[in-house]
């Protein structure tokens, strides 16, 4: 299979990248690494990458087919500031970004913000979990988290169509499905993570934004 091959394709990646986009150019520091989490087929990841010039991207998904797909789309457009993406669980206690090889290289480019787009709803609470311990071990005090998909708000939904696609999410897996907002500012809030501000999006979906606080220790001792 040559890389070309392994190229995936997600249909609501071309309905909702520019949007996203526009809210990432708006929220996301100028320069250093934005980690991706579940990439997924790496197609958001070559519309992004290019037009953040001044950072470098780090993909990661748990599914080697993914991360076969993102190299394969990557070579394909030729993206000059995307890293080969790494095997990556939130649920883990230690990331591999944050042990081995991996931090050498992101001494130079450290870590500045992390961008998870279409998770939360489609895995066990335990990877909202992990995703916000490992953004509070991981981001310094000012680092942004991005998060993209369906909310509730406050604990409804604000559709028959996410009440419908939540109901098909829970039929394909119990612990899967839209999470309450309230829940998950809650979850960011015990690892120092604040909300910045929530944008609507096409499709009844929800940008968020959540900051690092500092947590009162100089950015020296935090490093």
């Amino acid at each position: 299979m040559t890389l070309q091959d392994a190229r995936e394709y997600a249909p609501a990646t071309e309905r909702n990248r520019e949007p996203i986009l526009e809210v990432l150019l708006q929220v996301l520091p100028g320069s250093g690494t934005i980690l991706e989490i579940a990439s997924g087929t790496g197609e958001h990841a070559v519309f992004f990458a290019p037009r953040l010039r001044d950072c470098m991207w780090l993909p990661t998904d748990t599914n080697p087919q993914r991360r076969a797909s993102i190299i394969a789309w990557t070579e394909h457009n030729g993206c000059k500031n995307i890293h080969p993406p790494l095997e990556l669980d939130v649920r883990e206690p230690v990331w591999a970004v944050e042990e081995g090889a991996v931090t050498q290289w992101l001494d130079t480019s450290p870590i500045t913000a992390i961008v998870n787009i279409n998770m939360i709803h489609i895995s066990p609470w335990s990877a909202c979990l992990g995703l916000m311990a490992g953004a509070g071990r991981i981001l310094k005090a000012g680092g942004v988290l991005y998060l993209y998909g369906p909310f509730k708000q406050p604990g409804e939904h604000t559709a028959p169509s996410n009440a419908a696609f939540d109901n098909s999410l829970r039929t394909q897996n119990p612990e899967w499905g839209i999470r309450n907002l309230d829940d998950v500012v809650a979850a960011a809030s015990a690892q120092n993570l604040s909300l910045k501000q929530t944008y609507q999006m096409p499709a009844n979906n929800l940008s968020v934004v959540f900051q690092r606080k500092s947590t009162g220790i100089s950015s020296q001792q935090e490093g």
